[in-house]
């Protein structure tokens, strides 16, 4: 017994007994990301850190937790550290509160915020810029913000945050470029996305300061320049914010008229090389194309041509296209008519008006097709042609009361007059028989072809339905999701992780809550790992965004592989109904 209770006594004990906090640099730029590391001497669970405190003075970006032991001279040691992205909101003196873990306090910091001068901002490794292409503009007018991240050092994972205007509909326009630069000596790698934002209201806005937040390769600061290997750092930029005015439709502009705001709108027509003279039946193809700056591919009226007497108008599926060139979006709708005439003569086709707004002028203009003007003539071996003809025949025959001849005596009168003329009327109805044989071909044909339909869906084999269970949160996102892992496709996959986890934060899978203890979207990449405490996951995901902004993308990756992301994505998208009330994924307060 008194062996055991010697074991037992000799065995470590461990207590919280010291929490530490401390930051990597002292004094800071504006806008310039900080880490603040918190460490405690003993393993604690990564929540029990609040963090809340700093939300006062400093935007707090990605925080990142590990614990770990370490034994020297047989005596262990345990230690949880947390690392805080933290950028502060305004020049000046500023506190960093102390922290709390398990009633043991840090000391406050004291930190110093410089405000930036051109010469700081030359020496800057990572830095964001946008730009929006007008800082006024109307209601529902298209105008184009883009963001561009400059680094001169080498990322391992990163995210840069989307637009945000209230009201407004947002489109990413294109593929992120990546290209490279020299500013004030120093060459940047440069990333660069553009946004298409249509405001529904009118109103002066604010559009959020971008903010990008990843991890950055460091040399290891704990070993010999020999020995050195590279540790990874986490950093977050912040922007300038973008302010726009959106002005109101004016008073001026024609009420119940579609409203186009653009800077330039036309109206262009194509018609046959042999625009002069038309055949009666032959259809002739027009072809109308309108072009709109700063409207988007949705915005495009519909292109009318009505019916007019002498022929029929048959409009084509419409065609659009859109083209982004400098800061300007250009969409164009191409839009065909089958134009058949049914009879010979002169026609005027009317002219076609479209009214738009001059955003540059400020006036409401017109772009108009004038009325044109064409000639149709019946065609030799037409349809229409033999019915004249037979017609032509029946009015004949009747005249002459369906006589073959005339009269002997009537015709020797005549002669002896010598001053009529004899016409001898044949009544010829082939013609109309043949129409007939082959009207009633066609009905025949028609008839046994709907017979022959009917008789194959009546022995074709039913479908069955069946209910397959399905997993939760199987919404458009998750698919595409998968389809985008299984097409290898790494920038679609990436951009369709935050609209997932939204997913399974509405569906309660992951608890992520509000102070209202409502549903938290994501909309920052940084908070995803958060969420989800699955290494595998974790794994693949920095596999992701490595592949999109690491170095190794410069000189030519090889090709993303979507299937360790897709094994991870599939097993948290398939957890049975019953852990809905106790999910696995929390969100840390």
């Amino acid at each position: 017994m008194s062996l055991l209770s010697s074991f037992f006594l000799c065995l470590p004990s461990y207590a919280l007994s010291q929490v530490t906090a401390s930051v990597d640099k002292n004094p800071v730029m504006v806008n310039e990301s900080i880490v603040l590391t918190v460490i405690a001497d003993d393993d604690v669970d990564q929540r029990a850190l609040d963090t809340s405190p700093l939300l006062a003075d400093f935007i707090v970006g990605r925080t990142s937790f590990r614990s770990y032991s370490s034994s020297i001279n047989f005596k262990t040691t345990l230690t949880s550290q947390w690392q805080i992205v933290l950028i502060a909101r305004r020049t000046g003196k500023h506190t960093i509160p102390a922290l709390t873990i398990n009633s043991q306090k840090t000391a406050p910091i004291s930190l110093v915020v410089l405000e930036k001068s051109d010469k700081d901002a030359d020496q800057q490794d990572i830095f964001v810029t946008s730009t929006l292409s007008s800082s006024q503009t109307y209601v529902q007018q298209l105008f184009t913000l883009t963001l561009k991240l400059h680094f001169a050092v080498e990322l391992k994972s990163g995210n840069l945050s989307e637009p945000s205007f209230p009201g407004a509909a947002i489109e990413k326009i294109g593929q992120d470029q990546q290209t490279s630069t020299i500013i004030n000596g120093k060459r940047y790698r440069v990333i660069e996305q553009t946004y298409a934002i249509t405001p529904q209201e009118s109103g002066e806005f604010t559009i959020d300061a971008p903010v990008f937040s990843g991890d950055i390769m460091v040399a290891s600061r704990g070993r010999s320049s020999f020995l050195s290997f590279a540790e990874t750092k986490p950093v977050s930029v912040v922007g300038e914010p973008q302010s726009i005015k959106v002005l109101p439709i004016p008073l001026s502009y024609p009420p119940n008229t579609p409203w186009l705001p653009t800077e330039i709108l036309t109206l262009h027509q194509e018609w046959p090389a042999n625009e002069g003279e038309f055949t009666v039946g032959e259809p002739i193809t027009r072809t109308i194309t309108l072009t709109a700056a700063g409207l988007s591919k949705a915005q495009l009226p519909e292109i009318v041509m009505e019916h007019s007497k002498g022929f029929k108008v048959y409009p084509d599926q419409a065609q659009l296209h859109t083209n982004m060139t400098t800061d300007r979006l250009v969409s164009q709708k191409v839009q065909n008519f089958a134009i058949v005439p049914s009879q010979a003569g002169t026609f005027t086709l009317p002219e076609l008006t479209v009214t738009w707004f001059n955003t540059v002028t400020n006036r409401t203009e017109q772009a108009t097709l004038p009325a044109k003007e064409i000639t149709v003539v019946a065609g030799e071996n037409t349809l229409a042609n033999n019915l004249a003809h037979n017609q032509n025949s029946a009015q004949t025959n009747q005249q002459n009361n369906g006589l073959n001849t005339i009269q002997p005596s009537q015709s020797a009168q005549n002669n002896d007059q010598g001053s009529a003329t004899t016409v001898v009327a044949t009544s010829d109805n082939t013609m109309q028989w043949l129409f007939l044989g082959l009207w009633l071909l066609t009905l025949i044909l028609w008839l046994v072809h709907v017979i022959y339909l009917k008789r194959q869906y009546s022995t074709a084999p039913k479908r069955q339905v069946t209910n397959k269970p399905t997993s939760l949160s199987t919404g458009n996102a998750y698919q595409q999701l998968v389809n985008a892992c299984k097409k290898n496709d790494a920038s679609t996959a990436l951009s369709l992780i935050i609209p997932w986890i939204n997913q399974l934060i509405e569906s309660d899978i992951i608890i992520s809550k509000d102070s209202n203890n409502e549903n938290k979207l994501v909309t920052n990449i940084a908070e995803v790992p958060t969420l989800i405490n699955e290494q595998a996951f974790a794994t693949a995901l920095n596999d992701l965004q490595q592949h999109l902004y690491g170095k190794s993308a410069e000189n030519g990756a090889p090709s993303w592989h979507g299937s360790a992301l897709l094994a991870v994505i599939t097993q948290i998208n398939q957890k049975p109904n019953s852990d809905k009330n106790s999910p696995k994924w929390q969100l840390n307060p």
